[in-house]
């Protein structure tokens, strides 16, 4: 089972040391739960008998007025709003006081231009209050998507247990999510799911297969995890719009193919070089970004936030496989964030084509796609793409940038398959040799017809 830290332990074990400082609640008493006039606490909103006593019972045992403590602190140098729940105050839940300084942290980490991090253990909201304290998820879920639509990063960091509207808020809704080792997760908590419901799919370790969480991170690699995705996560200082990021050089083979049957062979050669090796040797650090938080992972599809040349730039890579909805999606997730926090994208395509099998098509095949297409031909960051292997139809058009497309010499691009092609044409095998080249889509082609830039033969970096 894992280990259940107090609010200020779990901030001081992915903090610089000594420097975090507590941020004063812009109301100092909540309402409806402050002093009676000989000095006690009265019983909430609903009046519910003992809650006074319940909370000062929480005080003394945990040394906390409420359920989370809020403040800044650097982080690996960079300087973060940090919201820390305590589940050792009845169960982390959330009420009027609570949601009081959630709300202070994010008005300052906006006034402060202050990315935030909330460390988050929590059943809930707060039965004793009623609906008073259930209004608080609404008002959280404002305070954060305000802190996302002014550029700033949020990340969460899931502890054991993060169940409810804790989960539903703060939580699911953040830009990027880590997780502790075996961390229960899921918006049931234990006492109220169905009796035969497994209890293992309610872990960080599920959530991650299902799309809903990016990295597991071990307690002991958490600062550290924390430091870089906040580095990355910053867009680069240098006044004015974003500038493109530059093209990868090809890896692969420099020469160009000579026939359009060769482009497709060496584009679906296996020892081609493929997205991994492209985005080890284009960045110097990486953090990946999982899931389409709809249920869904593929893993033909790399997202993420890299360090190339001193800058941060998100990337969204194709390995050679047929991109799935669950792809597309998380591919869209990774280009509308970059564009809120102002950092230009990279794109490598490579795939044969979007999945299209039948759980492809209940899987909203065709929503995905025209999603990953709407996001990337709206995005207010550059993006930049290149062709690294197989341009296959609409589901390799969807992650191109319109108008800064690139292409290797061991890639190719074209509205169908050859072989496609010839089928609807009702040529036989031995024409479908011809048909790609009919078809132009050798990168050469690719330039004259003004569908790339540019062949890249040559390391930009």
């Amino acid at each position: 089972m894992p280990v259940r830290s107090s609010a200020r332990a779990a901030i001081t074990a992915v903090t610089d040391r000594g420097s975090f400082r507590e941020i004063p609640s812009t109301k100092k008493e909540s309402r409806g739960n402050g002093p009676l006039d000989d000095g006690s606490l009265d019983d909430g909103p609903l009046a519910w008998q003992g809650y006074a006593d319940s909370r000062a019972r929480a005080e003394e045992r945990t040394g906390e007025c409420e359920s989370v403590v809020c403040g800044t602190a650097t982080i690996g140098g960079v300087r973060t709003v940090l919201v820390s729940f305590e589940f050792g105050f009845l169960g982390g839940s959330l009420g009027e006081r609570t949601g009081d300084l959630l709300e202070a942290a994010h008005r300052y980490a906006r006034d402060h231009r202050l990315p935030v991090v909330s460390l988050i253990a929590t059943g809930g909201s707060r039965m004793q209050e009623g609906m008073r304290a259930l209004l608080q998820l609404q008002r959280v879920a404002q305070q954060s998507e305000l802190t996302g639509a002014a550029g700033l990063a949020r990340i969460a960091v899931i502890r054991d247990p993060t169940t409810g509207g804790g989960w539903a808020t703060l939580g699911a809704g953040a830009d990027l999510i880590l997780a502790l080792p075996g961390s229960q997760i899921g918006f049931a908590g234990s006492r109220v799911r169905p009796a035969d419901t497994d209890p293992a799919a309610y872990t960080a370790e599920a959530q991650l297969a299902a799309g809903a969480v990016d990295e597991v991170v071990r307690p002991e690699e958490l600062r550290d995890a924390l430091a870089l995705r906040l580095k990355l996560m910053s867009p680069s200082t240098t006044p004015g719009a974003p500038a493109p990021a530059e093209p990868p050089g090809a890896l692969g083979r420099t020469d160009l193919p000579a026939t359009g049957w060769e482009a497709v062979s060496r584009a679906r050669a296996p020892e081609r070089p493929r997205a991994p090796a492209y985005l080890d040797a284009y960045f110097t650090d990486r953090a990946p970004l999982r899931g389409d938080r709809c249920g869904g992972t593929d893993p033909g599809m790399r997202c993420g936030f890299g360090r190339h040349a001193g800058r941060p730039i998100a990337y969204a890579a194709q390995c050679g496989t047929a991109t799935t909805p669950a792809g597309y999606r998380t591919a869209a997730r990774l280009v509308r964030l970059a564009g809120r926090l102002g950092i230009p994208v990279l794109t490598l395509i490579d795939t044969p084509g979007a999945a299209n099998g039948a759980e492809a098509e209940r899987a909203g095949a065709g929503a995905a796609i025209a999603d990953l297409f709407a996001a990337v031909g709206s995005a207010p960051v550059p993006v930049t793409s290149l062709v690294i292997g197989e341009g296959g139809s609409g589901g390799a058009l969807a992650l191109a940038a319109p108008d800064n497309l690139w292409a290797t010499p061991d890639s190719y691009f074209s509205v169908i398959a050859p072989e496609a092609a010839a089928a609807i044409l009702k040529r036989g095998q031995e024409e479908i040799r011809s048909t790609a080249e009919q078809l132009r889509l050798r990168p050469q082609d690719l330039v004259e017809l003004g569908v790339v830039r540019q062949v890249v033969t040559e390391h930009h970096w």
